[in-house]
C-alpha cells in the first residue's frame, strides 16, 4: 500500500482525498451560511426567518438550489456569450482554489507553502476579474457601472489590507500560515495589533462587498450591480462565490489574529476540543459580525467608502507599520 501511495497515482488520489475533504465542508457551510444569515437578522429584527421547508427550515438551502437548477439561464442579446457564463465560473473557482493553503489544523491542509499568504494575496486580487468581466460581457450599462465600482472599492481596500498582513508578517517572520499560527501560542495576534485587526476586519467587508459597503450591489441606484443581467445557476455562482468569500476571509482574519485553531486558554478542558473545532468556531464568530453588521449599519455612500480606504485606512495602517518595525527593532523581539 505504502508504494502505491508513492506512486504519481497514488499522489493525485491523496491530493483529490484532500481536496474533497476540504471543499465539501467548505461548500455544505456556504448552503448553511445562507440560511443562518437570514434566520440571525430575523431575530434581530424580531420577525421569523425561514421555517417552513424542513424542520426549522433546515432545507431551505436545497430548495433554493432547487430553484436556481430549473430556472432559465437567460444570455442577454449583445452580449458576449462566453465570457457573460465564464465569469461567474471564475468567481466560484477562485474562491475554492484559495482554500488549498489554508491550514485547518497544524498538518492539516491540502498545500502548506512557504509563501501561503501571498498565495491567497494573489487569488483574492484576481477576483476583480471575474467581477469586471461580468460587468463588461453583460452588454449593460448599470452592469457596467456597478463592475467599475466594485473593482475601484476592492482595489482600495487591498491596500490597506497588504499593510495590515505585512505587519503581521514583521511580527512572525515567515510567510507560512502555519507559522504565523504557531507564532500566536503566547498571544493572540489581535491584542498587540488591535487596530490593524480593525482595519483587516472592515477591509474583508469592503473585499466582499459585504454591507454596509456593498455598493456594487446597490439597489437604489444600480439595481443588482455587475450581476443584474444574470439569472438561475450564473447568478447562483456568484451568489455561492460572495459566501464562499466571506468564510475565506474569516478563516484568514481567524489565522492572522485569533490564533488559528489553537485554543484560547492552552490548559484543560480547553486543550480536550480538537483544534479543527476551535478554527470553526472562531470563523462562525467572524461570519455572525459580517451579519450583524449588515443588520446594524447603513450602506456608505461611494465618496465616504473611498475616504475611509484611501485617507484613513491607507495613512493609519502604513503608520502602525512603521511603529512595529521601530518597536521590534528597538526591543530586540525581531524574530530570527
Amino acid at each position: 500500500m505504502d508504494g502505491f501511495l508513492s506512486t504519481p497515482i497514488g499522489i493525485l488520489a491523496i491530493t483529490l482525498a484532500q481536496t474533497l475533504a476540504l471543499l465539501v465542508p467548505v461548500l455544505i457551510g456556504v448552503a448553511y451560511l445562507t440560511l443562518a444569515e437570514r434566520k440571525v437578522l430575523a431575530a434581530m429584527q424580531m420577525r421569523k426567518g425561514p421555517n417552513v421547508v424542513g424542520p426549522f427550515g433546515l432545507l431551505q438551502p436545497f430548495a433554493d438550489a432547487l430553484k436556481m437548477l430549473m430556472k432559465e439561464t437567460i444570455v442577454p442579446s449583445g452580449s458576449n456569450r462566453y465570457l457573460f457564463l465564464f465569469a461567474p465560473m471564475l468567481t466560484f473557482m477562485l474562491a475554492m482554489l484559495a482554500w488549498a493553503v489554508i491550514p485547518v489544523n497544524e498538518g492539516w491542509a491540502i498545500a502548506d507553502i512557504n509563501v501561503g499568504i501571498l498565495y491567497l494575496f494573489a487569488i483574492s486580487s484576481l477576483g476583480v476579474y471575474g467581477i469586471i468581466i461580468a460587468g463588461w460581457a453583460s452588454n449593460s450599462k448599470y452592469a457596467f457601472l456597478g463592475a467599475l465600482r466594485s473593482a475601484a472599492q476592492m482595489v482600495s481596500y487591498e491596500v490597506s489590507m497588504g499593510f495590515v498582513i505585512v505587519t503581521v508578517l514583521m511580527c512572525v517572520g515567515s510567510l507560512n500560515l502555519t507559522a504565523i499560527v504557531k507564532a500566536q501560542e503566547t498571544v493572540w495576534f489581535f491584542i498587540p495589533l488591535f487596530p490593524m485587526f480593525i482595519i483587516f476586519f472592515i477591509s474583508t467587508l469592503a473585499e466582499t462587498n459585504r454591507a454596509p459597503f456593498d455598493l456594487p450591489e446597490g439597489e437604489s441606484e444600480l439595481v443588482a450591480g455587475f450581476f443584474v443581467e444574470y439569472s438561475s445557476m450564473s447568478f447562483a455562482l456568484f451568489f455561492l462565490g460572495e459566501y464562499a468569500n466571506m468564510i475565506l476571509m474569516s478563516a484568514l482574519t481567524t489565522i492572522l489574529f485569533l490564533g488559528g485553531w489553537l485554543p484560547p486558554i492552552a490548559t484543560e478542558p480547553f486543550t480536550w476540543i480538537p483544534g479543527p473545532i476551535w478554527f470553526a468556531l472562531k470563523i462562525c464568530l467572524c461570519l455572525f459580525t459580517f451579519i450583524w453588521v449588515r443588520a446594524t449599519f447603513p450602506r456608505y455612500r461611494y465618496d465616504q467608502l473611498m475616504r475611509l480606504g484611501w485617507k484613513v485606512f491607507l495613512p493609519f495602517s502604513l503608520l502602525w507599520l512603521v511603529l512595529t518595525a521601530a518597536v521590534l527593532k528597538l526591543t530586540g523581539w525581531l524574530p530570527a
